[in-house]
């Protein structure tokens, strides 16, 4: 049931509403998160999430070692060659999406979240928002209603430096033995990732610039993958999505902040998507617990250069093969050189 006012009214009850709303309640303050849709809110993604995302999901207060399924590092694979290196410290976690916004709103509601599910956002105004027809007033409103966002275009928020676009789609598998590793898998038509998520189960997500392209499809294109495939039972349909490259200019305005794809987004060819959302709720929280959005402003950009610039690296290699043998033999030859890129892409500089 839908307060009459509220400190913080979050639109948007996905993994980036939750967040906010958990390091916000944290702070004190009493919030409010609706969503449209009824839980649990899926989405097309790569379901893995770096040792620094399970650090920051843990300053929440969150508990994800226990779901899902650990792994050690990351592989790098084409045409069956390969390079892999381990997390500096710490193991990464694949979790299915629905399990974790299960995690996420069970957490919420423990920490006395207002959650209203299957209500509709309309507007904003001068006192809060407009939800299914009547006002609810809010001192601080937050958007965390995705890379479509109507909060950040009635906000006026919409500039953006820079855009771009990709399209990903996502299927489970049973396996015998999911791996130890998240495998990136490249060609000239895009990538395929494998991330274990269950202790027989694997997630597989089609990252690519051809909207019609689909997993099935895009096998030939992927030997390795069609040999880890070959055999293994399909658990559901595939699960499509865009995968966003967006910088904008400013993630506030008046007493509006956005958060997660609402605020930008780096490519999921980065898998930091998770991870960013977790950091970006914890620098909120402490902005609205400083009494203004100035410093959100700022941390939201520091906490963002990281993974952009991992992006526009990674990304350099697509469709460039070349370039990505030429990589991927400095990487063989000189191991060191992938594991220190994997060291900085996870934000630890110890090495």
């Amino acid at each position: 049931m839908l307060p009459r006012g509220t400190d913080v009214y979050i639109v948007g009850g996905g993994p980036a509403g939750l967040a906010a709303a958990i390091a916000a309640r944290r702070k004190g303050f009493d919030v409010t998160v609706s969503d449209s849709a009824m839980p649990p809110v899926d989405k097309a993604c790569g379901e893995g999430i770096m040792p620094d995302g399970l650090a920051a999901a843990r300053a929440l207060g969150l508990d994800l070692e226990s779901a899902g399924q650990p792994f050690q590092g990351i592989r790098f694979r084409e045409a069956g060659d390969g390079v892999q290196a381990r997390f500096p410290h710490g193991l990464g976690r694949g979790i299915r999406r629905t399990i974790l916004h299960r995690i996420m709103t069970d957490a919420a509601a423990a920490e006395g979240v207002h959650l209203a599910w299957g209500v509709r956002v309309s507007g904003l105004s001068m006192e809060g928002v407009e939800v299914d027809g009547r006002q609810v007033r809010a001192r601080w409103i937050v958007g965390a209603d995705g890379g479509n966002s109507s909060v950040r275009r009635w906000a006026g928020l919409d500039t953006s430096l820079r855009e771009g676009r990709r399209y990903g789609f996502r299927r489970h598998y049973r396996v015998e033995d999911p791996g130890d590793f998240m495998e990136l898998h490249w060609s000239d038509r895009g990538q395929v990732y494998l991330t274990p998520v269950a202790p027989h189960e694997i997630c597989a997500v089609l990252i690519s610039r051809d909207q019609r392209l689909r997993l099935g499809d895009a096998l030939a294109d992927f030997p390795d993958v069609a040999e880890r495939l070959a055999g293994a039972q399909p658990l559901n349909l595939e699960r499509g999505g865009l995968t966003m490259s967006r910088k904008l200019r400013s993630v506030t305005k008046g007493n509006v902040a956005l958060t997660g794809d609402a605020s930008g987004s780096v490519d999921a060819i980065t898998g930091e998507g998770l991870c960013l959302l977790f950091q970006q709720a914890l620098a909120l929280a402490d902005s609205l617990a400083g009494g203004g959005l100035a410093a959100y402003e700022e941390d939201h950009r520091r906490i963002g250069r990281r993974p952009e610039w991992m992006s526009r690296l990674m990304l350099t290699l697509d469709g460039r093969r070349t370039l990505r043998r030429t990589a991927f033999r400095l990487f063989e030859f000189q191991p060191q050189v992938f594991a220190n890129l994997l060291a900085f892409h996870v934000g630890d500089f110890s090495v």
